[in-house]
């Protein structure tokens, strides 16, 4: 049953995306991935705390042999705008010179936390980098990041939902929206 505004927690000014759409789009996402990667050696990277039930949904429907992965990677620091400064601890027990890594990213804002992984993990050797994003937003990007996928647009506001968080609220909720 689709959450409406009249239901939703304090705070939520609008739905983005609701559960139904976020469904179709990561099993359509799983399908390509498996479709991509059959045969090879893949690794799904989470990128914690907010990329977990992204890629939890993500490799369920992913029907090939994959293996998983956690980084954490800090930008906002409980405020709602990336602070630019990146924390990354990582402990990555795979010798990622043997796979093809997919991120799964939850969303790729200003670009900077991303632009830094893939910056470390290439100097890991992947046999192949991808980044598959659950959201992006454009309208903010202060770093490049060439060739990635993402499976919604959002406006310049701040979401939370599908594991994004405010002050480690909101994370819980089954679909995508903006707060006040």
């Amino acid at each position: 049953m689709e959450a409406s505004l009249l239901s939703s927690p304090a705070g939520i000014k609008k739905i983005l995306f609701s559960e139904e759409q976020i469904k179709l789009k990561v099993k359509q996402t799983g399908k390509l991935i498996s479709s991509e990667y059959e045969g090879k050696p893949l690794l799904i990277l989470g990128i914690l705390k907010g990329s977990f039930i992204f890629m939890a949904d993500l490799c369920r429907e992913i029907t090939i042999p994959c293996e998983t992965a956690f980084i954490t990677a800090e930008s906002y620091h409980s405020g709602t705008e990336s602070s630019g400064a990146v924390r990354i601890t990582h402990d990555i027990k795979q010798n990622l010179s043997e796979y093809h890594v997919i991120i799964a990213e939850d969303i790729v804002d200003s670009g900077q936390t991303l632009s830094k992984l893939i910056r470390m993990l290439d100097k890991m050797k992947p046999l192949s980098l991808s980044v598959y994003a659950l959201l992006d937003k454009p309208s903010r990007r202060a770093a490049v990041i060439s060739a990635y996928h993402s499976l919604f647009t959002v406006p310049d506001s701040f979401v939370v939902g599908y594991g994004l968080d405010f002050n480690e609220q909101y994370r819980n909720l089954p679909y995508i929206a903006e707060i006040y």
